[in-house]
């Protein structure tokens, strides 16, 4: 498959990637602002394996022409060939398909790039950067690593939004969204210091928009002196 899909569908065709037809079987508004898909995977699970923060890219059509955005498996069920996709939900092209989405539709999805790695030694603390967009990831990282404590600096309200925290004792620090990302900098540059000097073994992940991830990156591997392998840094959208 690829063809159809401008240069972006030639390169992951050229890089192996394997391509999937998903099938919506059911649509939840969880807010306003968020909504939650739950589809067939079309042998996907199958095929490919699951691991966490396993994501894929779905492909929409613009105009005529093909977008790739990429998305967070929520609850994949291998046995059953199912699993959960969810939008936060603004202007663009992907927020508009799901806003309309209803079973019965389907979508391509690539799979190509995804992976995880857990840090050696294990992490004995997580700190985590994110927001709406990188909520299902930040959830199912969360997940994965059991009952590793963590403190969660949040970009926006997450009230109402599906948050799970595991077992680990996690503390949600709700930060508003402030001149473009440049406030969670700040809050994070204060307060993350006493989270790492109290910790042998930290992780930090970092998941919110491209800009302000490459800022928060570059301050935890340079001025905080956190090594790059425990740092785990990917911008989640482009402000505009």
């Amino acid at each position: 498959m690829g063809q159809g899909r401008g240069w972006e569908g030639a390169v992951l065709r050229l890089l192996r990637a394997k391509d999937f037809v998903l099938t919506v079987l059911a649509a939840e508004d969880v807010t306003p602002r968020y909504r939650r898909l739950r589809v067939s995977d079309g042998g996907l699970l199958a095929a490919t394996g699951v691991h966490p923060t396993m994501w894929v890219r779905l492909w929409f059509s613009a105009a005529g022409r093909p977008h790739q955005r990429a998305y967070t498996l929520v609850d994949p069920d291998p046995g059953a060939g199912t699993f959960g996709l969810e939008f936060a939900l603004h202007e663009g092209t992907a927020s508009d398909w799901a806003r309309a989405a209803r079973p019965g539709d389907t979508i391509g999805a690539t799979v190509q790039g995804t992976g995880f790695r857990e840090p050696e030694p294990a992490p004995s603390h997580v700190a985590a950067i994110g927001d709406p967009a990188s909520l299902p990831a930040l959830n199912s990282l969360l997940g994965a690593l059991g009952r590793t404590p963590a403190t969660v600096w949040f970009e926006g309200d997450p009230a109402g939004l599906p948050r799970r925290t595991g077992p680990g004792v996690h503390e949600t620090r709700a930060v508003p969204r402030r001149d473009a990302g440049a406030h969670l900098v700040e809050r994070v540059r204060a307060e993350l210091p006493a989270v790492l000097a109290g910790t042998p073994h930290p992780y930090v992940w970092i998941a919110c928009d491209t800009a302000t991830t490459r800022t928060l990156a570059a301050c935890v591997r340079k001025d905080l002196g956190v090594p790059k392998h425990r740092v785990h840094a990917l911008g989640y959208w482009r402000a505009r």
